[in-house]
Order: C-alpha cells, then structure tokens, then sequence
C-alpha cells in the first residue's frame, strides 16, 4: 500500500484554508479580492474558536512546503483574525486589539524577572491612556512582563488571550489568559520582556493616538515613542537595576514581536562580546570572532564563535537569527540589500573585536546531544562546543 500524501493526512479544516488562501492569491479584482478574504476570515475565525488542534499552523506547512503565494495571504489574514476581534467578544459593538510594548534589556550581570507591583501596572496603564492609546480606548495588561517563552504558541492561544484580556477590558471578568510554564535560563544576559495588553475601542474608532481624520493633528510615531520611552524610564527602570532598556513602541501584537525579534539581535551580541570583555576579562585585542552561516537548504542563522588570540578553541558563541527572505537566502545583486553579514561585523568592531572571519558555505544547525548547546565555528572553520577557560567564572554563559 503506497504511504499517505501529506495533504491527505491534513484535517478537514486545514484542506479548506489551504484552497480558500490559494484562491484569494489568484484572485484578479478587488470584489474577488473581497469575496475570498471574507470566506477565508470566516474559516479562520472557526479555527481559531476550535478548543483543540493546530489546523492553521498545519496549513501554513504545507503551504510552505509548496513554496505557494498562498502563503504569506494566509499568515498575514491569521495573525490579523488572532490578535483582533471586529465585533468585539461576544459581539459587542467594539473593536479590540492585542498589542504589546516591548522592552529590550541587556546587562553584564543578571536579568531581572520582569515582575511588576500594582502601582507599576496602573502607572503603564495610566502612561498608556495620556501617550499612546485613542481618548475611548479601554485597556487591560497582563500584570507581568513576559519574555518570548511565555508567549503564544499558536494562532488559536494569540486568540484566546485576545479574548480574555478583552472581556477583563470590559469588566467581564477579572483573571487573565493563564501563561504557559516557562522557567528563563538564569544567565541570559540579552533579552525582550512584553508589556501585554488588549485595547477595546468603540466601533470604527481610533486605537492609536496617531491614527486620526486629520492627519496633520496627530502626533507622530516617533513623537509617541518618545513620550512613551520617557514614562517607561521613570516607571520600569528601577526594577532592572544594572540593564541597558529600549523601549520599542506599543503595537499590534504581530508587528510588536518582529521588531522585538529583530531589535534585540544587535543587544545580544554586543552584551556576549561586552560580557567577555568585562566579567571574563579578555580585552578585544585579545578576541576573534568567526562568522558563519548555518541551516539545510538556506540560511536559519548566523552563528559567531568566539576565539582568543592564543587558541582557536571556541570559548563563546551567540547566534543571529535569519528572520526575512532576504536575509535567508541574499541576493548579492540586490540593491539596497542590507548585508547581514557586514551588519554583524560592524557591530563586533564597535564592541572593540577588530579580528573577524567570515567562513565560506552553509553549515548544518548541529547542537551538544548531552547539553543542546549549539556548535559555533572557530577561526579555521570547525565547528566546536563553546568550553570557557578553566579560570574564567562561567555564569552566565548563554545569551538568548
């Protein structure tokens, strides 16, 4: 008996979002465009509503898989129908928004829990109201801040949160959506920590400050992120005594975690490379850095193994995520391109490591089978263990 495709293995439910997304893409109107869109977020919001399952998720790896337009339509229809609720629960005229605030911290010592006191929590919520939210708008927060490992794991989990964080918004209830069991590794030196909230406004009304009839009149983005970085420096920074913070604006959810994802890249690696140099102390004369680029069919990640002039033992590593298309698989031919490659390299001479190698071809993502650290390559291209000198205090030896 000949094996089982994959598509046919595939839930009802995920069948049916995969030929509505592959529709949508070869749609050639805007009233055709209107058509499919409305019968996909139909099928989705059914998705996301079912108690079990990860019918979306299921979906998007075969589309992947594909390499079909369809794709990116159905991810970008999913994280917009998980994270937003129009009408609001229970179909309540209101519209509702899952955003978050994040907050990138890198230190030399030790990161805080990200805990917060209830004087704390209405001192954001207050700040959030006079700086960055519509006059209507109603809001509720998690009362901690969270880091990436207690986020959503699923589009049906971005949903549920959407849910619960509306109703405590509109005094429906009084819990929160229940966070997933994550203990953060003590010695992360870099990290992102997510201020969590749902903003419910009255129908078709303004989320955002700058969001306005007259544009003219409203306050920049920029503006609001200033305002707003300014009240978070009186209000969190006491809580991570001896951390670097950037406060990243509020945001719809999605769009939050990609600029978190992306901004806290360059903090991580300029706090292994200060962390070397400071707590290990090893200056960067002394420091060599090898570049590569590791994954199975294109770039996953650029991994950076940490070398010092007397040996070519790996003694550090920090890795960089491939988080776009171009950054993937580059054209050395696009212009305008940023060079990944170049981008790490700057940041590494910044931090005072003048001796970099950039090592040629795609390694594969090999991890310790005992440990699951990932390998880093030294100067002559060997993938290694990262192994501190003896004499060196080994915590905290690993970044995010």
């Amino acid at each position: 008996m000949p094996p089982r495709s994959r598509s046919s293995s595939l839930s009802r439910t995920s069948q049916t979002l995969i030929s509505l997304a592959e529709a949508l893409s070869r749609s050639g109107s805007h009233l055709e465009d209107v058509y499919w869109e409305g019968r996909l977020g139909e099928a989705l919001d059914k998705a996301l509503g079912a108690r079990h399952g990860r019918a979306v998720e299921s979906a998007l790896d075969v589309l992947l898989e594909q390499r079909s337009a369809a794709y990116e339509i159905l991810v970008e229809l999913a994280e917009a129908r998980s994270e937003s609720l129009m009408p609001g629960p229970d179909d309540q005229d209101c519209d509702t928004l899952l955003i978050s605030a994040p907050v990138l911290a890198w230190t030399r010592y030790r990161l805080p829990a990200g805990q917060l006191g209830a004087a704390q929590l209405r001192a954001l919520e207050t700040l959030l109201a006079e700086t960055v939210l519509g006059t209507r708008a109603r809001v509720a927060l998690l009362p901690s801040l969270v880091r990436f490992d207690r986020l959503p794991q699923s589009f049906q989990e971005t949903r549920a949160w959407t849910q619960t964080l509306a109703q405590r918004a509109l005094g429906q209830r009084r819990d929160g959506p229940a966070l997933r069991d994550a203990e953060a590794p003590e010695d992360l030196l870099a990290d992102v920590f997510f201020l969590v909230g749902a903003v419910v406004v009255p129908r078709g009304e303004a989320v955002f400050q700058w969001q306005s009839a007259q544009p003219a009149e409203a306050p920049t983005q920029e503006a609001v992120t200033q305002r707003w970085a300014e009240g978070c420096a009186r209000i969190l920074e006491p809580a991570f005594t001896g951390c670097q913070l950037e406060y990243l604006r509020p945001e719809a959810y999605y769009t939050s975690t990609r600029q978190a994802d992306q901004g806290i890249r360059p903090l991580t690696l300029k706090a292994a490379a200060t962390w070397l140099q400071t707590a290990a102390r090893i200056p960067g004369t002394d420091l060599r850095a090898a570049l590569v680029a590791c994954g199975e069919q294109a770039i996953e990640e650029y991994r950076i193994g940490f070398c010092t002039r007397q040996s070519n033992d790996v003694i550090y590593g920090c890795v960089w995520p491939a988080l776009s298309r171009e950054e993937s698989q580059p054209d050395p031919d696009a212009e305008g391109q940023v060079d990944t490659w170049d981008a790490i390299a700057a940041l590494l001479r910044e931090c005072g490591i003048q001796d970099i190698r950039r090592l040629p071809g795609l390694q594969p993502m090999e991890f310790c089978e005992d440990c699951g650290t990932p390998y880093f390559p030294n100067m002559l291209g060997d993938m290694q263990h990262p192994e501190l000198p003896e004499e060196i205090d080994p915590e905290p030896v690993q970044f995010h």
